[in-house]
């Protein structure tokens, strides 16, 4: 990982910007001592947000999904004979 001070990253901060928008991760460092560690932001753009609903009346859930497998768990835990 490249390490800069910073008055290098004062004069360059647009090239060292660029660099890091296209995935290159950099350290700030002053008198030497790393200070800050910049790395590219990758926020979804608006049109990739899941939204809740995303399947509705692509799939269905069946009227007894809430009871399905009953009789076998209650014989697993002896409740059901």
């Amino acid at each position: 990982m490249h390490t800069v001070n910073i008055h290098e990253a004062k004069t360059h901060l647009s090239r060292l910007i660029e660099r890091a928008s296209k995935g290159e991760s950099f350290v700030i460092a002053k008198a030497g001592k790393p200070m800050v560690k910049v790395v590219p932001l990758n926020a979804p753009e608006p049109t990739q947000i899941k939204r809740l609903g995303f399947m509705a009346g692509q799939i269905t859930v069946p009227d007894d999904f809430d009871r399905m497998g009953s009789t076998e768990i209650g014989q697993l835990f002896g409740t059901i004979t």
